[in-house]
């Protein structure tokens, strides 16, 4: 059956089972929530949809304000090797790595004795 807790909330709207692919994850469901309960904005809490471009994109379509980094944020935070050089134009420290299409051993070695050891391979 459906649960649906209120703690700290004024009100509290059940989005669906405990399944997170029935609940948390029903996008049209929580918007169709929060426009029927005339909330303006949407915080998507930790995870689940908080790193969804989509999500943040269905937000704004509807006219609800996302909590969160706009949808080009989360486009390129979602990729490793782009947001390591956006960190990196911004001069934010970060682990040294190579990211490079060059996968030979020639060039990874080299790579390696530049960044210095110890050094972890990530597949």
């Amino acid at each position: 059956g459906e649960v649906c807790e209120q703690t700290e909330a004024d009100e509290a709207r059940c989005i669906g089972p405990p399944p997170s692919g029935e609940s948390y994850l029903r996008q049209d469901r929580i918007v169709e929530v929060a426009k029927a309960t005339g909330a303006q904005a949407i915080h998507p809490g930790y995870g689940f949809l908080s790193e969804n471009k989509g999500f943040a994109e269905l937000c704004q379509q509807e006219g609800l304000e996302f909590i969160g980094p706009p949808p080009t944020a989360i486009e390129k935070m979602g990729t490793k090797r782009v947001s390591k050089q956006i960190m990196s134009q911004s001069s934010v420290p970060i682990v040294p790595g190579y990211f490079g299409e060059d996968q030979t051993d020639q060039r990874l070695t080299a790579e390696a004795n530049s960044m210095g050891f110890p050094v972890m391979i990530k597949a």
